[in-house]
């Protein structure tokens, strides 16, 4: 990345880059799709964007840190809320996002859309 005056930009940043799974690079290292984000003029770091796919594992991998153990041994309660976050978060719409999120809770999918309807009749 660039030269060491932008470090405290780079440290403040890295959380949020880790937080969705992104990939700090050096600027001249960016592909088309990524973004170089410019401080005082200058292109400081390059971010890539992880695929949304890859972004659900990263959220549900988080959640799981978040709760000190695997989804799969939560009570109902507790996944429901779960569901709730990831539908805040947009995990319905990825590809597979429902099965995906199924199988990380030990559920099956017809409980998770129980849990989605659920809250839109509540």
């Amino acid at each position: 990345m660039s030269g060491s005056g932008d470090e405290p930009f780079i440290m403040a940043v890295k959380p949020l880059v880790d937080a969705m799974g992104g990939e700090m690079l050096p600027p001249d290292q960016a592909g088309p799709d990524d973004v170089v984000l410019v401080w005082e003029g200058t292109g400081v770091v390059a971010v890539r964007l992880p695929q949304l796919a890859d972004s659900l594992d990263h959220i549900l991998a988080a959640m799981e840190r978040k709760h000190g153990r695997s989804l799969a041994e939560l009570d109902r309660k507790a996944k429901q809320e779960v569901v709730r976050a990831l539908e805040a978060r947009g995990a319905f719409a990825v590809r597979h996002g429902v099965e995906t999120v199924a199988s990380a809770l030990g559920v099956s999918r017809f409980t998770v859309y129980n849990y989605l309807n659920r809250e839109k009749g509540a």
